[in-house]
């Protein structure tokens, strides 16, 4: 069935580069598309100032360091690597925060395969086409290196081994994939409004007959650095090019868990008949549905990202508004960044204290087994190879709030304690002081008391003119419609 898809996406792609050919002439005299629902969803004409959030991000970071940070270093949660996906679909990273990604704008992440047209969608949003600042684009893979287009007040590249070096641009950690990675990292600071709100990262396109090695650094580890701190993902594809290959598959694998994040863009939607458009839409979630393995799947956008207006005899009132719907969408990610990055915190939060509940119950269980006679490798070799055994994981659900969905998988703590003796760790009754409290306890009042408290005093914030309901009530007494009065 698979091969039987690939020879009909074959036999449209000869047809459409037929129609491509015809089209040619034409398109270089193409009129330019009108841009202002662009400045108008994205709100770019706007000169109201940018809401001041210093004051929240202060509180923030000084959450983080003083209730989080202490436990996570303490039990060494940025050495905890989860191969295997968990009940929630997700591989759970160990991520270390850093005080520039807690400060850091929304990240827009552009994936897909090679010349679908992820460049030219950047240049397009940001109204760069025809500019010095337009990012290169072509038919062919042109796009080879890790972009990175951030806010700056003139034209400036930056080279990658400088942003690796700067900590307060939140790029350091891509330091340990290599020099050859940071030569294939490059950074362009533009002056343009929608950059103070947002950052966007073009990646190299995936081509499925390269094997990764040929790229000379770890192609899917460093997507997968960006995966993980993405606000929006965007995978587009060409209708042209919808077959799916060993580097696509990877690259979903990746994105398990991040479904709320991705959006599917079904790119150049105006070279398509309405009745092809119609076969290759099918065929593009044919081609996805193994990979996507959720009840709700990734919105999907069709239409024609590029600055050119859309081709004649073709539903452009339909991409205009798939259009428009992609940006309130955009917007929506920027006007919540605040709101993300706390709910970001929180569930760093809760994976750290599950974390740290978990290595204190594999070493009060080491403890008990213990004995004056007893071998400690081979006691504790025991404990690892079967925790059930020893109701490690099941004390954890029993004596505290831990949803059994948000429970690591049992065997990346066999890697976990393969590189970190369970000597080296003290139990968290003797992670407490005098003045500066228990680690256990500091963490859980972040997780239920202040970073929610964090949270609602946003909403206050956005809205200064609403009363606190929480002191002073909101509105009058409800009444019942079924009661005689």
């Amino acid at each position: 069935m698979k091969a039987l898809l690939l020879l009909c996406c074959f036999l449209a792609s000869l047809l459409l580069s037929g129609q491509a050919e015809e089209a040619e002439d034409v398109s270089e005299e193409a009129p330019m598309r009108d841009r202002s629902h662009i400045e108008k969803t994205l709100m770019l004409n706007e000169d109201k100032p940018a809401d001041d959030y210093s004051a929240v991000l202060q509180r923030l970071r000084k959450i983080y360091h003083t209730s989080i940070k202490p436990l996570e270093q303490s039990y060494k949660y940025n050495e905890l690597r989860q191969h295997e996906i968990t009940v929630l679909g997700m591989a759970p990273r160990a991520l270390s925060i850093l005080d520039g990604e807690i400060t850091s704008k929304p990240m827009v992440l552009f994936l897909g395969p090679w010349s679908v047209g992820k460049s030219t969608m950047i240049n397009y949003l940001l109204g760069l086409e025809d500019t010095r600042y337009q990012l290169y684009t072509g038919a062919e893979p042109t796009t080879s290196e890790f972009t990175v287009l951030m806010h700056g007040p003139k034209l400036k590249t930056i080279e990658g081994i400088v942003m690796a070096a700067d900590s307060a641009r939140s790029f350091s950690p891509l330091e340990k994939f290599g020099q050859n990675f940071l030569e294939k990292l490059i950074g362009i600071e533009v002056p343009h409004k929608l950059l103070e709100r947002v950052t966007f990262v073009d990646t190299p396109g995936i081509i499925e007959n390269r094997k990764q090695q040929e790229r000379g650094y770890p192609f899917n580890d460093v997507c997968q650095w960006f995966i993980d701190r993405a606000d929006l993902i965007f995978v587009v594809f060409d209708p042209t090019k919808l077959d799916v290959g060993l580097e696509l598959e990877m690259l979903f694998r990746q994105l398990k868990g991040r479904e709320s994040q991705i959006r599917i863009i079904l790119n150049k939607a105006d070279n398509l008949a309405t009745q092809m458009l119609m076969r290759v839409y099918g065929a593009l979630f044919w081609s996805l549905a193994p990979l996507i393995n959720v009840t709700e799947p990734p919105r999907v956008y069709v239409s024609s990202f590029w600055p050119q207006d859309y081709k004649p005899d073709t539903h452009r009132d339909l991409f205009l508004k798939e259009e428009i719907s992609l940006l309130e969408d955009l917007n929506q990610v920027i006007e919540n960044r605040l709101e993300n990055k706390i709910a970001f915190i929180r569930q760093h939060a809760i994976r750290v204290r599950i974390h740290a509940l978990l290595v204190d119950r594999y070493l009060q269980t080491y403890k008990d087994k213990m004995t004056f006679f007893s071998d400690g490798e081979l006691v504790f070799k025991d404990i690892v190879e079967d925790p059930d055994k020893f109701y490690i994981f099941k004390t954890i659900l029993a004596k505290t709030n831990v949803s059994k969905f948000d429970l690591p998988n049992r065997e990346a703590y066999k890697d976990f304690f393969g590189i970190n003796p369970i000597s080296n760790f003290k139990l968290l009754s003797q992670q407490c002081s005098y003045m500066g409290g228990c680690f256990l306890e500091k963490i859980e009042r972040a997780i239920t008391q202040e970073l929610p408290s964090l949270l609602g005093s946003i909403g206050l914030g956005k809205n200064p003119g609403a009363p606190n309901c929480d002191k002073t009530g909101c509105g009058e007494t409800p009444k019942n419609r079924y009661k005689k009065h």
